[in-house]
């Protein structure tokens, strides 16, 4: 458990936008947290279609987090969706996660968003609590979502103008 005075120490992470260079370190840490890991590719084309919307967080002048997503349209609401998150385990419980999540949120509501959704494993309970103190409440479940037949939760914030 990390104490008070411990946190002081912490140097705090710089959010920017993703960039080619950033790639195999955002990989490198998909490999590192995920069971079903995104490949290299999905990442290069994730920062072609969504590039306003694709966040790294920086520490000690390398890469520890990252948080990637692009606006969908309804026909009734545009609103962001959340792809993918992660935050190195070394860099994990500093609050890094929280501010690529309301970087994120921000460029949504900028590009005139309506609120956000994601999908995360039915058996990540501690994703699932991280994005309810965010505001994020569950909205349904799609059965056998991820390649190991497991569920998905479908989690919502919608923004209040």
């Amino acid at each position: 458990m990390i104490r008070h005075r411990e946190l002081a120490s912490y140097q705090p992470a710089q959010i920017r936008r993703a960039t080619p260079l950033d790639i195999l370190s955002i990989a490198a840490i998909e490999r590192e947290l995920f069971v079903d890991p995104w490949e290299l590719s999905i990442f290069l084309e994730a920062l072609t279609y969504y590039p306003s919307s694709y966040f790294v967080a920086v520490c000690e002048w390398r890469v520890v987090g990252f948080v990637v997503g692009g606006l969908e349209d309804t026909g009734e609401n545009i609103y962001g969706h959340l792809c993918n998150l992660g935050v190195t385990v070394p860099y994990q419980y500093r609050g890094i996660g929280r501010l690529l999540v309301n970087r994120i949120e921000h460029q949504f509501a900028l590009e005139l968003a309506a609120g956000v959704q994601l999908e995360v494993r039915s058996t990540n309970i501690g994703a699932q609590q991280f994005y309810r103190r965010l505001g994020y409440r569950d909205v349904f479940r799609l059965a056998h979502y991820y390649s190991n037949d497991e569920d998905a939760v479908v989690m919502m914030k919608w923004f209040r103008f």
